[in-house]
């Protein structure tokens, strides 16, 4: 339970990071997409310094989180950022939502606890070695690099989405930095300071920001916000299983854990298209 609430708070302070983050990345010149420009220009702005406050003191929590549970308990949890995103950016907007959104995040809500009611994870039982990262990192290099690059030949919101899998992905592959940081704590901070893996997660972090701001600039919150929910505990889950050996129920549980993120998806695809929300997304275009 203790990773449970830290991984939620985790998941509102990342909330409340997408929404200032957005704020200021749809005011940088289109001219900065894919240019260290874009990172510059957002540095000079104090809600952009706002958004990554949040975005580090979420990444603590997260860390927080993974030190008492598995990626496949925890990342799943984040999904509830989509759902306090949303509501933070009709609050800060004066925006009423409507019982269609409230529905959706009711759908969200239901089917993450239907996954990890069914999937039941439990904790790894495995030490990634040297040949599981670099696997591990060729294939999820591959993945991103695919989607940067389809993303160049799209506009709007398809860029937006795209961009967002590819940052979600690369989320997902930080956290398994950082569990595996978080391992290594108990063989105290020397040992921290003196690995690698504390400065690969650093690395992918930094990349995947990099990332989650193009998408920002992109297209609208709304079109980047549900692939990023979505890619991330996706990918998290094969992560957590493959590299770590944590344990999900498989069989007939399976029924229920797609069943748990079909309605998970169903409800974010329902949340970003809330009249509210899009009427949010015009005014900013405007």
């Amino acid at each position: 339970m203790i990773a449970v609430l830290f991984a939620l708070l985790a998941a509102a302070s990342n909330a409340l990071a997408s929404v200032l983050q957005r704020r200021a990345a749809r005011s940088a010149p289109k001219e900065f997409a894919f240019r260290p420009a874009l990172l510059w220009s957002l540095f000079r702005r104090p809600v952009w310094l706002g958004g990554i406050g949040a975005l580090i003191a979420g990444f603590l929590l997260q860390a927080l989180a993974l030190s008492r549970g598995g990626l496949a308990l925890v990342q799943p949890l984040l999904v509830a950022e989509l759902p306090f995103t949303m509501i933070l950016l009709a609050r800060m907007s004066r925006l009423r939502l409507d019982r269609r959104t409230w529905v959706a995040v009711a759908a969200m809500t239901a089917g993450l606890a239907g996954f990890l009611g069914a999937a039941s994870p439990t904790k790894g039982r495995h030490t990634p070695d040297t040949a599981d990262w670099v696997i591990a990192t060729v294939i999820t290099l591959a993945v991103i690099v695919g989607l940067v690059l389809v993303a160049r030949w799209l506009n709007g919101a398809p860029r937006a989405a795209v961009l967002g899998v590819a940052a979600g992905v690369g989320f997902a592959f930080t956290a398994t930095f950082m569990k595996a940081t978080t391992n290594l704590v108990d063989q105290g901070m020397i040992t921290v300071v003196t690995s690698w893996q504390p400065y690969a997660m650093a690395a992918a972090g930094l990349g995947s920001v990099y990332l989650l701001q193009n998408a920002l600039q992109s297209g609208t919150l709304v079109a980047a916000q549900p692939a990023l929910t979505i890619s991330d505990p996706v990918s998290a889950v094969v992560y957590g299983t493959t590299m770590f050996g944590e344990g999900v129920r498989t069989g007939p549980w399976m029924i229920a854990e797609v069943a748990g993120f079909m309605l998970i998806f169903y409800g974010s695809i329902r949340l970003s298209r809330s009249a509210p929300i899009r009427a949010q997304g015009e005014n900013e275009n405007a």
